[in-house]
Protein backbone atom coordinates (compact mmCIF):
# COMPACT_ATOMS: atom_id res chain seq x y z
CA UNK A 1 0.00 0.00 0.00
CA UNK A 2 1.38 3.41 -0.97
CA UNK A 3 2.09 6.13 1.57
CA UNK A 4 -0.94 8.39 1.05
CA UNK A 5 -3.33 5.44 1.24
CA UNK A 6 -1.59 4.17 4.39
CA UNK A 7 -1.99 7.61 5.94
CA UNK A 8 -5.67 7.79 5.05
CA UNK A 9 -6.29 4.26 6.33
CA UNK A 10 -4.76 5.07 9.72
CA UNK A 11 -7.01 8.14 9.96
CA UNK A 12 -10.05 6.12 8.87
CA UNK A 13 -9.37 3.41 11.47
CA UNK A 14 -8.73 5.84 14.32
CA UNK A 15 -12.40 6.11 15.42
CA UNK A 16 -12.56 2.31 15.76
CA UNK A 17 -9.44 2.19 17.98
CA UNK A 18 -8.54 -1.13 16.36
CA UNK A 19 -4.80 -1.84 16.78
CA UNK A 20 -2.74 -1.39 13.62
CA UNK A 21 0.60 -2.93 12.66
CA UNK A 22 2.43 -1.05 9.92
CA UNK A 23 5.24 -3.07 8.35
CA UNK A 24 7.61 -2.27 5.52
CA UNK A 25 11.25 -2.11 4.43
CA UNK A 26 13.80 -0.50 6.77
CA UNK A 27 14.09 3.28 6.52
CA UNK A 28 10.91 3.61 4.46
CA UNK A 29 9.19 6.22 6.64
CA UNK A 30 6.71 4.07 8.55
CA UNK A 31 6.93 5.90 11.86
CA UNK A 32 6.85 9.34 10.25
CA UNK A 33 3.58 8.37 8.53
CA UNK A 34 2.02 7.43 11.87
CA UNK A 35 3.23 10.71 13.39
CA UNK A 36 1.85 12.63 10.41
CA UNK A 37 -1.51 10.91 10.88
CA UNK A 38 -1.74 12.18 14.45
CA UNK A 39 -0.83 15.69 13.30
CA UNK A 40 -3.50 15.72 10.61
CA UNK A 41 -6.08 14.43 13.11
CA UNK A 42 -4.93 17.10 15.63
CA UNK A 43 -4.56 14.53 18.41
CA UNK A 44 -1.83 13.53 20.85
CA UNK A 45 1.11 11.33 19.93
CA UNK A 46 3.45 9.23 22.05
CA UNK A 47 6.25 7.19 20.47
CA UNK A 48 8.32 4.49 22.19
CA UNK A 49 11.28 2.85 20.44
CA UNK A 50 11.05 -0.81 21.40
CA UNK A 51 14.68 -1.97 20.80
CA UNK A 52 15.83 0.42 23.55
CA UNK A 53 13.17 -0.56 26.08
CA UNK A 54 13.14 -3.07 28.91
CA UNK A 55 10.22 -4.75 30.66
CA UNK A 56 10.91 -2.42 33.60
CA UNK A 57 10.13 0.57 31.36
CA UNK A 58 6.51 -0.57 31.39
CA UNK A 59 6.19 -0.49 35.17
CA UNK A 60 8.10 -1.57 38.27
CA UNK A 61 6.76 -3.31 41.38
CA UNK A 62 5.48 -0.90 43.98
CA UNK A 63 4.55 -1.81 47.54
CA UNK A 64 2.00 0.40 49.29
CA UNK A 65 2.99 2.11 52.53
CA UNK A 66 1.02 -0.38 54.63
CA UNK A 67 3.01 -3.21 53.00
CA UNK A 68 -0.21 -5.11 52.41
CA UNK A 69 -0.98 -4.07 48.84
CA UNK A 70 1.33 -4.93 45.96
CA UNK A 71 1.07 -3.26 42.60
CA UNK A 72 3.03 -1.52 39.85
CA UNK A 73 4.29 2.00 39.41
CA UNK A 74 3.01 2.98 35.97
CA UNK A 75 5.46 4.92 33.74
CA UNK A 76 4.84 8.61 33.15
CA UNK A 77 4.61 8.17 29.37
CA UNK A 78 1.57 5.88 29.56
CA UNK A 79 -1.72 7.64 28.60
CA UNK A 80 -3.70 6.27 31.52
CA UNK A 81 -7.41 6.92 31.91
CA UNK A 82 -8.01 9.92 34.13
CA UNK A 83 -4.74 11.74 33.45
CA UNK A 84 -5.44 15.42 32.82
CA UNK A 85 -1.93 16.17 31.52
CA UNK A 86 -2.34 13.92 28.45
CA UNK A 87 -4.81 14.63 25.59
CA UNK A 88 -8.03 12.64 25.62
CA UNK A 89 -7.33 11.36 22.10
CA UNK A 90 -4.09 10.22 20.54
CA UNK A 91 -1.93 7.53 18.98
CA UNK A 92 0.46 5.41 21.05
CA UNK A 93 3.11 4.20 18.62
CA UNK A 94 5.47 1.33 19.42
CA UNK A 95 8.28 1.74 16.90
CA UNK A 96 10.15 -1.37 15.71
CA UNK A 97 7.92 -3.62 17.79
CA UNK A 98 9.09 -6.80 16.10
CA UNK A 99 12.65 -6.15 17.31
CA UNK A 100 11.35 -6.68 20.84
CA UNK A 101 11.65 -10.07 22.54
CA UNK A 102 8.71 -12.21 23.64
CA UNK A 103 8.73 -10.78 27.16
CA UNK A 104 8.15 -7.25 25.88
CA UNK A 105 5.64 -8.42 23.29
CA UNK A 106 3.57 -10.02 26.06
CA UNK A 107 3.43 -6.69 27.89
CA UNK A 108 2.37 -5.01 24.66
CA UNK A 109 -0.36 -7.62 24.18
CA UNK A 110 -2.13 -6.36 27.30
CA UNK A 111 -2.00 -2.75 26.10
CA UNK A 112 -3.08 -3.68 22.60
CA UNK A 113 -5.78 -6.25 23.37
CA UNK A 114 -7.00 -5.56 26.89
CA UNK A 115 -6.13 -1.83 26.63
CA UNK A 116 -4.58 -1.95 30.09
CA UNK A 117 -1.10 -1.84 31.60
CA UNK A 118 -0.87 -3.73 34.88
CA UNK A 119 -4.59 -3.20 35.31
CA UNK A 120 -4.53 0.53 34.57
CA UNK A 121 -6.83 1.30 31.61
CA UNK A 122 -5.60 3.08 28.50
CA UNK A 123 -7.50 6.27 27.72
CA UNK A 124 -10.58 5.44 25.65
CA UNK A 125 -9.62 7.92 22.95
CA UNK A 126 -6.19 6.42 22.28
CA UNK A 127 -5.26 4.03 19.47
CA UNK A 128 -2.28 1.65 19.52
CA UNK A 129 -0.13 1.47 16.37
CA UNK A 130 3.01 -0.63 15.98
CA UNK A 131 5.64 -0.35 13.26
CA UNK A 132 8.24 -2.86 12.19
CA UNK A 133 10.44 -4.21 9.42
CA UNK A 134 9.44 -7.22 7.37
CA UNK A 135 11.02 -10.55 8.27
CA UNK A 136 12.21 -11.04 4.69
CA UNK A 137 14.39 -7.92 5.01
CA UNK A 138 16.47 -9.74 7.65
CA UNK A 139 16.89 -6.48 9.54
CA UNK A 140 16.56 -7.80 13.07
CA UNK A 141 12.82 -8.41 12.95
CA UNK A 142 11.54 -11.14 15.28
CA UNK A 143 8.36 -13.09 14.70
CA UNK A 144 5.36 -11.32 16.20
CA UNK A 145 3.43 -13.46 18.69
CA UNK A 146 0.52 -15.08 16.86
CA UNK A 147 -2.14 -13.92 19.33
CA UNK A 148 -0.96 -10.35 18.73
CA UNK A 149 -0.95 -10.60 14.95
CA UNK A 150 -4.45 -12.11 14.89
CA UNK A 151 -5.96 -9.15 16.73
CA UNK A 152 -4.71 -6.22 14.68
CA UNK A 153 -4.97 -4.77 11.20
CA UNK A 154 -1.69 -5.37 9.37
CA UNK A 155 -0.75 -2.86 6.66
CA UNK A 156 2.35 -3.14 4.48
CA UNK A 157 3.92 0.10 3.27
CA UNK A 158 5.26 0.14 -0.28
CA UNK A 159 8.29 2.35 -0.93
CA UNK A 160 7.50 4.38 -4.05
CA UNK A 161 9.64 7.01 -5.77
CA UNK A 162 6.81 9.49 -6.35
CA UNK A 163 5.64 9.32 -2.73
CA UNK A 164 9.14 9.71 -1.34
CA UNK A 165 10.20 12.59 -3.57
CA UNK A 166 6.87 14.39 -3.00
CA UNK A 167 7.50 14.24 0.75
CA UNK A 168 11.11 15.34 0.27
CA UNK A 169 10.12 18.37 -1.78
CA UNK A 170 7.47 19.40 0.74
CA UNK A 171 9.96 19.03 3.60
CA UNK A 172 12.85 20.99 2.09
CA UNK A 173 15.17 18.10 1.33
CA UNK A 174 18.09 19.36 -0.75
CA UNK A 175 17.19 19.55 -4.47
CA UNK A 176 20.38 17.69 -5.42
CA UNK A 177 19.07 14.65 -3.53
CA UNK A 178 15.60 14.80 -5.09
CA UNK A 179 16.98 15.26 -8.62
CA UNK A 180 19.50 12.44 -8.16
CA UNK A 181 16.84 9.99 -6.98
CA UNK A 182 14.73 10.87 -10.00
CA UNK A 183 17.79 10.11 -12.12
CA UNK A 184 18.65 6.87 -10.26
CA UNK A 185 15.33 5.65 -8.78
CA UNK A 186 16.65 2.19 -7.94
CA UNK A 187 18.90 3.81 -5.33
CA UNK A 188 15.97 5.23 -3.35
CA UNK A 189 15.83 1.96 -1.43
CA UNK A 190 18.40 -0.75 -1.98
CA UNK A 191 18.61 -2.64 1.30
CA UNK A 192 21.00 -5.54 1.77
CA UNK A 193 21.39 -6.87 5.34
CA UNK A 194 24.94 -7.96 4.50
CA UNK A 195 25.97 -4.31 4.09
CA UNK A 196 26.55 -1.99 7.02
CA UNK A 197 25.13 1.02 5.16
CA UNK A 198 22.28 1.06 2.69
CA UNK A 199 20.46 3.69 0.65
CA UNK A 200 16.95 4.17 2.07
CA UNK A 201 14.64 7.19 2.10
CA UNK A 202 15.69 7.82 5.70
CA UNK A 203 19.42 7.64 5.02
CA UNK A 204 19.12 9.99 2.03
CA UNK A 205 17.29 12.54 4.18
CA UNK A 206 19.11 12.21 7.49
CA UNK A 207 22.55 11.11 6.33
CA UNK A 208 22.97 12.98 3.04
CA UNK A 209 20.62 15.94 2.67
CA UNK A 210 21.16 17.05 6.27
CA UNK A 211 24.91 17.57 5.76
CA UNK A 212 25.11 18.42 2.07
CA UNK A 213 26.67 21.87 1.80
CA UNK A 214 27.85 21.78 5.42
CA UNK A 215 30.88 19.52 5.14
CA UNK A 216 33.74 20.28 2.76
CA UNK A 217 33.36 18.85 -0.78
CA UNK A 218 36.57 16.91 -0.08
CA UNK A 219 34.86 15.15 2.82
CA UNK A 220 31.50 14.52 1.16
CA UNK A 221 32.20 11.06 -0.25
CA UNK A 222 33.38 9.64 3.08
CA UNK A 223 30.46 11.20 4.94
CA UNK A 224 27.86 10.05 2.43
CA UNK A 225 29.41 6.58 2.26
CA UNK A 226 28.71 6.22 5.96
CA UNK A 227 25.03 6.86 5.30
CA UNK A 228 24.12 5.20 2.00
CA UNK A 229 27.08 2.94 1.24
CA UNK A 230 30.05 3.28 -1.06
CA UNK A 231 28.39 2.66 -4.43
CA UNK A 232 25.45 5.03 -3.94
CA UNK A 233 27.72 7.68 -2.43
CA UNK A 234 30.09 7.54 -5.40
CA UNK A 235 27.25 7.99 -7.88
CA UNK A 236 25.73 10.82 -5.88
CA UNK A 237 29.00 12.72 -5.54
CA UNK A 238 29.46 12.46 -9.31
CA UNK A 239 25.94 13.81 -9.83
CA UNK A 240 26.54 16.70 -7.43
CA UNK A 241 29.61 17.70 -9.44
CA UNK A 242 27.36 18.01 -12.51
CA UNK A 243 24.81 19.97 -10.47
CA UNK A 244 27.43 22.43 -9.29
CA UNK A 245 28.67 23.04 -12.83
CA UNK A 246 25.23 23.89 -14.19
CA UNK A 247 24.68 27.29 -15.80
CA UNK A 248 23.30 29.78 -13.31
CA UNK A 249 19.58 28.88 -13.00
CA UNK A 250 18.72 32.55 -12.46
CA UNK A 251 20.27 33.40 -15.83
CA UNK A 252 18.29 30.62 -17.48
CA UNK A 253 15.05 31.92 -15.97
CA UNK A 254 15.87 35.46 -17.08
CA UNK A 255 16.45 34.23 -20.66
CA UNK A 256 14.02 31.32 -21.05
CA UNK A 257 13.74 31.49 -24.85
CA UNK A 258 17.46 31.61 -25.61
CA UNK A 259 19.20 29.72 -22.79
CA UNK A 260 20.69 26.40 -23.89
CA UNK A 261 18.78 23.18 -23.16
CA UNK A 262 21.22 20.32 -22.42
CA UNK A 263 20.70 16.89 -23.94
CA UNK A 264 22.48 14.79 -21.32
CA UNK A 265 19.94 13.05 -19.00
CA UNK A 266 21.99 13.55 -15.82
CA UNK A 267 22.33 17.26 -16.54
CA UNK A 268 18.63 17.56 -17.36
CA UNK A 269 17.65 15.93 -14.06
CA UNK A 270 19.97 18.27 -12.18
CA UNK A 271 18.75 21.33 -14.06
CA UNK A 272 15.08 20.41 -13.53
CA UNK A 273 15.56 20.53 -9.77
CA UNK A 274 17.67 23.68 -9.88
CA UNK A 275 15.20 25.84 -11.80
CA UNK A 276 12.23 24.44 -9.84
CA UNK A 277 13.92 25.59 -6.62
CA UNK A 278 14.12 29.15 -7.99
CA UNK A 279 10.49 29.32 -9.12
CA UNK A 280 8.30 32.08 -7.66
CA UNK A 281 4.95 33.60 -8.59
CA UNK A 282 6.84 36.45 -10.21
CA UNK A 283 9.05 34.32 -12.48
CA UNK A 284 6.93 31.20 -12.93
CA UNK A 285 5.79 32.17 -16.42
CA UNK A 286 9.46 32.27 -17.50
CA UNK A 287 10.13 28.94 -15.75
CA UNK A 288 7.27 27.39 -17.74
CA UNK A 289 8.55 28.98 -20.95
CA UNK A 290 11.95 27.32 -20.49
CA UNK A 291 10.32 24.05 -19.41
CA UNK A 292 8.34 24.03 -22.67
CA UNK A 293 11.66 23.71 -24.50
CA UNK A 294 12.79 20.69 -22.48
CA UNK A 295 11.95 17.09 -23.38
CA UNK A 296 8.38 16.38 -22.12
CA UNK A 297 9.37 14.21 -19.15
CA UNK A 298 11.76 16.86 -17.86
CA UNK A 299 9.26 19.63 -18.47
CA UNK A 300 6.78 17.73 -16.26
CA UNK A 301 9.48 17.10 -13.67
CA UNK A 302 10.48 20.77 -13.46
CA UNK A 303 7.01 22.27 -13.28
CA UNK A 304 5.50 19.64 -10.96
CA UNK A 305 8.53 19.94 -8.63
CA UNK A 306 8.01 23.71 -8.46
CA UNK A 307 4.27 23.38 -7.83
CA UNK A 308 4.81 20.84 -5.04
CA UNK A 309 7.44 23.03 -3.45
CA UNK A 310 5.15 26.07 -3.64
CA UNK A 311 1.50 24.97 -4.06
CA UNK A 312 0.38 28.52 -4.84
CA UNK A 313 2.11 28.20 -8.23
CA UNK A 314 -0.53 25.70 -9.34
CA UNK A 315 -3.11 28.52 -9.21
CA UNK A 316 -1.25 30.73 -11.68
CA UNK A 317 -2.25 31.26 -15.29
CA UNK A 318 1.23 30.13 -16.34
CA UNK A 319 0.64 26.71 -14.74
CA UNK A 320 -2.81 26.41 -16.34
CA UNK A 321 -1.41 27.19 -19.78
CA UNK A 322 1.47 24.75 -19.32
CA UNK A 323 -0.88 22.00 -18.09
CA UNK A 324 -3.13 22.40 -21.13
CA UNK A 325 -0.12 22.01 -23.41
CA UNK A 326 1.02 18.88 -21.57
CA UNK A 327 -2.28 17.20 -20.76
CA UNK A 328 -1.31 14.20 -22.90
CA UNK A 329 1.69 13.61 -20.62
CA UNK A 330 -0.06 14.48 -17.36
CA UNK A 331 -3.23 12.50 -17.94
Amino acid sequence: MRAELVLQTIKDLFPTKRPVSLIGPPGGGKTSLVRRGSEELHIGYIEKHMPTMLVEDFGVPDVATDNDNFGYKIPDWYPAEGRADIPDEGILCFDDRNQAGNDLQKVLANIQQARTLHGVPLKKGWMVVSTGNRQEDRAGANRVLSHLANRETVIELETHLDDSTKWMIENDVQPEVVSFLRFRPNLLHDFDPQRDQNPTPRSWVEGVSAILGIVSPDAEFECFKGAVGEGAAAEFVGFVKIYRKLPNPDNIIMNPTTADVPDDPATLYALSGAIAERATENNFERVCTYAERMPPEFSVLSVSYAARKKPELASTQAFTNWAINHQNVLF
